[in-house]
């Protein structure tokens, strides 16, 4: 009898210990939620939880709750744990470099491009990166991949690819034109001149493509990369300079030169081939063509007068070559906000957005923008229009309606770009708005 009560007793004790321990769990669980969904609502009303480009969706039969996938993000707060699930929070601020669905050990994440709401267009690529036009061929961030890892990685895929059906035609002039000289076409460069094929490379503006364009102290890149006669790049946390200097090295070592200010306008089939046409007027006829276009295509314009001025940008490179001047910027993104802080260190800044608050701003930068508000770093004016630019003033229509006058040195206007559909178009590629489909689905 006494051996059947210790029994009981410790059984009741086990028993007591799995519902104290399990209880603490689902309190855990329980407080881990409504953090959650805390942090969900606060992206709602910043705009935050509707993703605009690739984004991780959770598989939620498949996910066990392993915080692998969180773990991997280098971004932070993409992704919670919500009632024992893995869901998005901040899914707008997914940069898509996959980190969470390679961490994911059930396969739970797939990729994916657009919303049910919200269509991204995007061209016809099959595996090989070549698009329903034969010999032309897309890689980076216009096919959906915009992370540099990837952007890179892609550039060097396609041209192994492309490299594989490039046959004799004497009377071309080159086996390959890359267009566009951002992460995808250097790493493209560098993997043609590793093939021995007769290339060339030609760049809209400089060196870097969107990355050139970037704030100086802007962040560009949050994991490694293979670099093509390089090797791997083991930078975390990399400015833009750093990663400018590493490719300008690895191009002189490598007697790479890109074509700069060579803008494309018109690719047309020639000769069972290409015959690539630039805004100047030159012209090359190639085999094969690789386009490693952005997204963003031409800075969008405002269309008022005085906008062709010389005292007018669409991005800002050395703002610390700017001092002492009367700077307007125009714009509500990431890039305007990152420029006017950047700006206002040396100058006198006015920021004018058209709307009534800012959206989609990364969270460091809409806090760092309200602290310099706060403490009058720079001058801030929501619900606003510039309607001219002058040659020592700007004119600004307010909220009232009226007509604002500041003076101004400088016009910097961050109203996104042009997506370059049409050229895609004109040169035959198809083009489909995708509304939520999966780019990156489970391994296999």
């Amino acid at each position: 009898m006494g051996v059947f009560l210790e029994e009981i007793l410790v059984y009741g004790v086990v028993a007591i210990f799995v519902a104290v321990v399990f209880g603490a769990y689902l309190l855990k669980l329980r407080r881990r939620t409504k953090t959650v969904e805390a942090k969900i609502e606060v992206a709602k009303q910043e705009g935050l939880h509707e993703p605009v480009s690739l984004h991780p969706v959770v598989d939620v039969n498949s996910c066990i709750q392993s915080g692998a996938c969180i773990k991997a993000c280098p971004e932070k707060d993409i992704l919670g744990i919500r009632n024992g699930k893995a869901t998005a929070i901040n899914a707008s601020q997914c940069i898509g470099h996959g980190a969470c669905f390679h961490a994911c050990p059930t396969e739970a994440i797939s990729l994916h491009i657009g919303t049910e709401k919200r269509g991204v267009d995007l061209p016809h690529v099959d595996q090989s990166f070549e698009t329903n036009v034969k010999g032309i061929y897309i890689a980076g961030e216009m096919g959906g991949m915009g992370l540099i890892k990837n952007a890179v990685e892609q550039g060097k895929q396609a041209v192994e690819n492309l490299a594989k059906n490039i046959k004799g035609n004497g009377s071309l002039e080159y086996d390959l034109v890359i267009v566009g000289a951002g992460p995808a076409g250097i790493s493209a460069s560098l993997q043609a001149q590793k093939l021995g094929l007769k290339y060339l490379t030609l760049e809209q503006d400089s060196l870097g493509g969107t990355v050139y364009t970037f704030p100086r102290a802007k962040i560009v890149m949050t994991s490694p990369m293979d670099l093509p006669l390089h090797g791997k790049v083991k930078l975390f946390e990399t400015s833009k300079d750093k990663l400018l200097t590493l490719w300008n090295e690895v191009l002189d070592k490598n007697n790479i030169i890109i074509h700069e200010n060579k803008k494309v306008e018109e690719i047309k089939p020639h000769n069972n081939g290409f015959e690539v046409i630039v805004k100047n007027g030159e012209s090359y006829t190639t085999k094969k063509v690789l386009l490693t276009i952005g997204r963003r295509g031409s800075p969008r314009k405002l269309g008022i007068p005085g906008e062709v001025s010389q005292k007018v940008a669409y991005r800002l490179i050395e703002s610390e070559m700017i001092k002492d001047k009367n700077v307007v910027v125009v714009g509500g993104g990431d890039s305007a906000i990152e420029s006017s802080l950047l700006l206002m260190e040396q100058n006198r800044v006015t920021l004018s957005y058209r709307k009534d608050k800012f959206s989609r701003l990364k969270p460091k930068n809409n806090q760092k923008i309200q602290d310099a508000v706060t403490q009058k770093q720079l001058n801030l004016i929501l619900n606003s229009n510039l309607v001219s630019i002058e040659e020592k003033l700007v004119k600004i229509k307010i909220e009232s309606g009226e007509i604002k006058e500041l003076k101004n040195d400088l016009v910097y206007i961050f109203a996104g770009g042009e997506l370059p559909i049409q050229f895609l178009k004109n040169a035959g590629i198809n083009i489909t708005k995708k509304f939520g489909e999966a780019i990156l689905t489970k391994k296999k």
